[in-house]
């Protein structure tokens, strides 16, 4: 059974009469169609009993006839209002859809309110989304291949991102040499903007590249990734630019245990919340819980973050199949930071990571 089939299965055994994915990372994961719509609607219709639909801009439309799709697709013009023609191919299909399902956390207020607009009397109370996350929390076997090539183009940034480091660089400059590198090696597309942090910089775990000089003989945090045939890879590195010293040499090694730890952990049969408290526990009993501020991890696919956070309070139970990150991360403001992230696929006895560049510590000659 395809994944757009088993939707339409759980449309039936729900009692609904429309499913509607208005994600467009969701669309292209039932119709293998990707797009970014922008503010025109982009729509996916499931039925229990009657063939869906794709609603798309009519700029669209050919190339969604280009993929094969076997089912109807309809397009609109700019100046015509999208709902109101969303109604009709809908009540061609069933006369009076009462019972909806919808992704409550991503549907815009306005396209809600539209159609409650035109169907006034229908209820839309269900959250496709619990469903549709768990349906792509399982990644197959040619996905997992397809996140697999997005590691090995993350570990061809790192190769170019440690060549790249120079006192006469700013961090943005590096960030710039990483991304040309991979455009010309037919990597058009990071998973997120490519983050380079020295120095004190790193110590924002949410921060960015700046138009600053690398700070010598201190620690650089390197977070990137790639896009691999519509699959993300994410990965992050700490390396020491020169000689560093004992303070972040001590939490480069506790966060290395706490990775490793974690890596070693991540199998069959533990949960998210106990995985968390594995690499959690080693960074408190060294003194720098406080300075450990995220979740452990996050899933991964076609997005470079989705179901499920690795956190405390998440009793998800962790399967084969399964990928997210093991990333975590010290930030000590004003000092010093390091993250060391690989993203893993959970197989039956253990796991794989996608990245395999070496998290020992890298000491680069300050050139």
């Amino acid at each position: 059974m395809d994944k757009l089939d088993q939707l339409r299965q759980w449309t039936q055994k729900q009692h609904l009469d429309v499913t509607y994915v208005s994600d467009p990372k969701n669309i292209e994961y039932y119709t293998g169609f990707g797009s970014d719509p922008l503010e025109r609607t982009l729509g996916l219709f499931v039925f229990a009993d009657a063939d869906p639909f794709i609603f798309a801009p009519a700029l669209e439309v050919e190339s969604i006839k280009g993929l094969n799709w076997p089912y109807d697709v309809y397009g609109y013009l700019d100046h015509q209002e999208p709902y109101a023609l969303i109604s009709d191919y809908i009540k061609q299909r069933v006369k009076n859809p009462l019972k909806w399902a919808i992704e409550k956390p991503q549907l815009q207020v306005h396209r809600y309110e539209a159609l409650i607009q035109n169907f006034p009397e229908a209820s839309f109370d269900v959250n496709a989304t619990d469903f549709i996350e768990h349906q792509r929390l399982y990644k197959s076997a040619a996905e997992i291949d397809l996140m697999m090539a997005a590691g090995a183009e993350a570990d061809e940034a790192f190769r170019t991102a440690f060549k790249a480091i120079s006192k006469d660089r700013t961090e943005q400059q590096i960030v710039a040499e990483i991304e040309y590198h991979m455009m010309k090696q037919g990597v058009m597309h990071m998973s997120f903007d490519t983050i380079v942090q020295s120095g004190a910089n790193a110590a924002n775990p949410h921060g960015a590249a700046l138009p600053d000089k690398m700070t010598p003989n201190a620690l650089v945090l390197f977070d990137l990734g790639t896009v691999h045939q519509g699959y993300n890879s994410d990965a992050s590195r700490t390396v020491a630019f020169g000689k560093i010293d004992a303070k972040s040499k001590e939490i480069y090694d506790v966060c290395l245990e706490a990775q490793l730890t974690a890596m070693d952990a991540a199998k069959p049969g533990i949960t998210a919340a106990e995985l968390d408290n594995v690499a959690r526990s080693i960074i408190t009993k060294a003194g720098y819980g406080e300075y450990f501020n995220h979740r452990l991890g996050h899933g991964i696919g076609m997005t470079d973050h989705e179901y499920p956070s690795i956190m405390a309070g998440n009793d998800l139970v962790i399967e084969p199949g399964m990928c997210f990150s093991i990333e975590p991360g010290i930030y000590i403001p004003g000092v010093a930071g390091v993250r060391i992230e690989d993203c893993i696929h959970v197989t039956e006895t253990g796991n794989v990571p996608f990245t395999k560049t070496s998290k020992d510590l890298l000491e680069l000659p300050i050139v």
